[in-house]
């Protein structure tokens, strides 16, 4: 019983090469930049939450007046 070799790459096959990363001479947009850019695309969705935040931001801070006058009289 003998086995058959591996099969190796013979010449009359084409080599396949793997494309590597390209090196960009630009730098990556910051952080920032990429934030703003994606508030100006979705500003409904933006000003929702812009709008939410508030109103819950408002709601804690007077819910915190009211209760320490109603237990500080």
């Amino acid at each position: 019983m003998t086995q058959s070799p591996l099969p190796t790459q013979t010449d009359s096959e084409p080599k396949v090469e793997t494309p590597t990363a390209q090196a960009t001479t630009a730098p990556q947009p910051s952080y920032v930049k990429l934030a703003m850019r994606n508030m100006v695309r979705k500003k409904g969705i933006s000003l929702f939450h812009f709008a939410l935040t508030t109103s819950a931001l408002l709601g804690v801070l007077i819910s915190l007046a009211f209760i320490d006058r109603y237990f500080h009289p």
